[in-house]
């Protein structure tokens, strides 16, 4: 009996590093942080040894990026704290480059 293929055969992974803005919540200051994640970029055809539910499951496959820091240190207070995780996970149109700027920006229309 054939095995399922897992999640990750389906995808070519990638680390990636982005820059990010975030205000530390213990010295209210705002600093731009290098924040790492993985880019998983969907594959051109299906791998070897997928079975019937794989074959049906792969066209609606979308490539995406899942981030991978959850906590940081202030530049200016040296402190920790948590990346806001409204947003740690991606989709990405395919073929396409992930829009520009903070991805993750917890003070989106609050200047």
């Amino acid at each position: 009996m054939q095995m399922a293929l897992q999640e990750r055969d389906f995808y070519h992974e990638k680390p990636e590093t982005k820059p990010a803005t975030y205000s530390c919540p213990h010295c209210k200051r705002r600093n731009e942080y290098q924040v790492r994640w993985i880019r998983r970029t969907k594959k051109d055809r299906l791998p070897p040894g997928a079975d019937d539910r794989d074959r049906e499951m792969f066209p609606k496959l979308r490539s995406y990026m899942v981030r991978t820091d959850d906590v940081v240190v202030c530049a200016t207070c040296r402190r920790r704290f948590e990346v806001p995780s409204h947003q740690s996970l991606v989709f990405l149109a395919d073929g396409a480059v992930p829009p520009a700027g903070d991805p993750d920006d917890d003070n989106f229309g609050n200047r």
